[in-house]
């Protein structure tokens, strides 16, 4: 079951509190917000805040995407910067990067295909307790039923311990547990066939079972040092250590199912869908806790380049949700697709600072801290 949680403090800002907002290139910006309002659009929103953001969405179709002098110009006009605080006053949190890997596999198990790519299983059961405990918003079971009782769905090394013996047919097989992981991790992806095709698969449910990173599993057995538990640092060390690997992976007691894309997301231009149901956009997308901050929304972005000081500061927008993103001040930085964004996201693990973007009518509300 799902943590109580609180809102965060919201902090009125200047836009010269923002560090780099006038060095920002914002060209991509605008088509990323558009996704936004895609997405917040088709959640059907009917409330006096949903009208307003129809108003600021029809205003941004109007304004030249590659002109960023009047894309920021036009976000000062439209929104007001809130500094996103914890209830201690602390506004620095951890930011961490993913991307979409390629891998490869096949429609059916062979010799080197053995690892199951599965979808949601027929047993899985998913209770929204705010359903039937309107005080219980926010917090969700999943589980199976024997008998009469919904027990525990099976963690991750009793499903790939099964893995054999699985009911439902796998939608694809795949080759190496590591980059599979990674996928899992990682929430979308694509398969690339043996005649070159490929499978783009997306985050369907979950097991209900807590992430646990291997990464600190690893730095805690002492078997990595903290600068080498980056993905990269792991996967030398699973190619090191096959016969451990396993039961490495089982540290991690959450497991993702997929589903296959539809035809519509199969584009390889576009970024796969994120939790908001709209393609993400390399260097534009984020990942947060939706049980805190609102998906939908434009964040000023402040913090440093995997693995270095360089400072990297732009405007994103919250578009996806994540089983390890969990927290007020958090977020996940979507990079993109393939090996360059791998080596990217895969070092991330940054500090940083963020910034929410309210439209101005809800000033009076974000001052007393609700979204």
């Amino acid at each position: 079951m799902e943590e109580s949680i609180s809102p965060p403090v919201l902090r009125a800002a200047s836009w010269a509190e923002l560090p780099g907002w006038e060095e920002d290139r914002l060209e991509q910006s605008i088509s990323a917000f558009l996704y936004s309002c895609q997405g917040r659009k088709a959640k059907g929103e009917k409330s006096a805040d949903a009208i307003s953001w129809q108003e600021i969405c029809q205003k941004a179709r109007q304004v030249k995407k590659e002109d960023t002098l009047t894309i920021r110009r036009f976000f000062e006009t439209e929104f007001l910067p809130y500094a996103l605080e914890e209830a201690d006053g602390r506004r620095e949190g951890l930011i961490t990067g993913y991307y979409e890997p390629l891998i490869r596999g096949s429609r059916e198990k062979d010799a080197q295909n053995t690892i199951p790519v599965l979808g949601v299983p027929s047993d899985l059961l998913t209770i929204d307790l705010g359903d039937l405990y309107p005080d219980l918003k926010h917090r969700r079971l999943r589980g199976r039923l024997v008998g009469n009782r919904v027990i525990p769905y099976w963690n991750r090394g009793d499903i790939e311990a099964t893995g054999e013996n699985w009911p439902e047919t796998p939608l694809l097989w795949v080759s190496d547990p590591v980059e599979f992981f990674f996928l899992q991790t990682q929430g979308s992806g694509q398969v690339e066939l043996a005649d070159g095709r490929r499978v783009r698969i997306g985050y369907a449910d979950q097991n209900g079972h807590p992430y646990r990173s291997i990464g600190r599993v690893l730095i805690e057995r002492g078997d990595l040092k903290p600068e080498d538990a980056s993905m990269q640092g792991i996967q030398a060390w699973a190619r090191r250590n096959p016969a451990k690997l396993r039961a490495l992976l089982a540290e991690n007691p959450s497991y993702v199912f997929f589903r296959e894309a539809t035809e519509i997301e199969r584009d390889a231009e576009e970024g796969p869908l994120g939790a908001l149901g709209v393609p993400l956009t390399a260097e534009r997308s984020i990942a947060v806790d939706s049980r805190y901050i609102p998906l939908g929304l434009p964040v000023w972005l402040a913090t440093t380049r995997p693995n270095s000081n360089v400072e990297m500061n732009r405007l994103v927008f919250t578009q996806d949700t994540g089983g390890a993103i969990k927290g007020i001040i958090r977020a996940d930085f979507f990079w993109g697709f393939g090996k360059a964004a791998g080596q990217e996201a895969g070092k991330m693990r940054q500090k940083g600072q963020m910034w929410l973007f309210l439209p101005r009518d809800k000033d009076q509300k974000a001052k007393k801290g609700k979204l």
